[in-house]
């Protein structure tokens, strides 16, 4: 099938965005080398062009992919540091919801490392494809503190017991465990960026290029009302931003831990 060429194709805030299937489908393409890290200003753009899209009456999905061997390391570390965490968190938490309660599909197409708040972002995503190299993990545990995304929908996305053991010990997710958990419901080949949009687009046309755009908008609402989702990142996810606040980011060892990964040293805990 021929497909054709990306419209309005645009670049701002480290990420590409194009429209692309007679414009039913959007990409928003990560590409700040050289590990796509989720800076504030990329959210605030991410945010920006969803917010722009959403009322699209034709739209059928977004393809939400990376540039590079990666898909991303996730937030700044840098960000996380006393001062700048309080506003990264909220911004951060505000994308989330954002794309986990968009009115049509999002899809993450994941090669690569996907890392931190780049995990939690796939996890709000309605589904993910991923190539057999790509790497799921939330190391924050690492650093002294934890991921309240994945403390939120974990369960729900991945179930209870492997999110805790990801949470506990930021240990790593293949994409073959991904699968048979259930939470990645495609392959990918590991080929160039463009030719994973396209494999992306394969999918689109496959799965959701028959139907209605306003049966995917009912249905997408629907299904994330009946998993309580909604609930999870709103006072659930609400209470552990509290508490990351209060607990964590007051801490010595919250602290020390970023402040050592900053420095590429090995950190102090005081274990309080």
């Amino acid at each position: 099938m021929t497909r054709p060429a990306p419209t309005g194709a645009t670049f701002s805030g480290g990420v590409h965005t194009a429209w692309l299937a007679e414009d039913r489908v959007l990409e928003i393409c990560l590409d700040a080398p050289k590990g796509n890290v989720l800076g504030s200003a990329m959210m605030v753009e991410i945010q920006r062009v969803l917010a722009d899209a959403a009322d699209k009456t034709g739209l059928h999905a977004v393809l939400l992919r990376a540039a590079g061997r990666h898909f991303s390391f996730g937030a700044s570390v840098e960000e996380h540091r006393r001062g700048q965490v309080e506003a990264m968190l909220a911004n951060f938490h505000q994308l989330i919801r954002q794309v986990a309660n968009f009115p049509v599909p999002v899809v993450a197409l994941v090669q690569g490392r996907c890392l931190g708040g780049a995990f939690e972002l796939a996890l709000a995503c309605h589904d993910v494809l991923a190539t057999d190299d790509a790497i799921f993990a939330c190391p924050e545990i690492k650093l002294g503190v934890f991921p309240p995304v994945l403390a939120a929908i974990g369960p729900s996305r991945l179930g209870a017991a492997l999110s805790e053991r990801l949470l506990l010990t930021g240990s790593e997710l293949s994409a073959s465990q991904a699968r048979a958990c259930g939470w990645v419901g495609g392959h990918l080949k590991p080929e160039s960026v463009t030719a994973i949009r396209d494999q992306g687009l394969a999918w689109y046309g496959a799965h959701l290029g028959d139907i209605s755009a306003f049966a995917l908008r009912q249905a997408v609402q629907a299904s994330r009302r009946g998993s309580n989702l909604t609930r999870q990142l709103g006072v659930v996810l609400d209470d552990l931003e509290r508490r990351y606040l209060k607990d964590v980011v007051t801490s010595h060892d919250g602290n020390e831990g970023i402040e050592a990964f900053v420095a590429r040293r090995k950190p102090m805990w005081t274990d309080a």
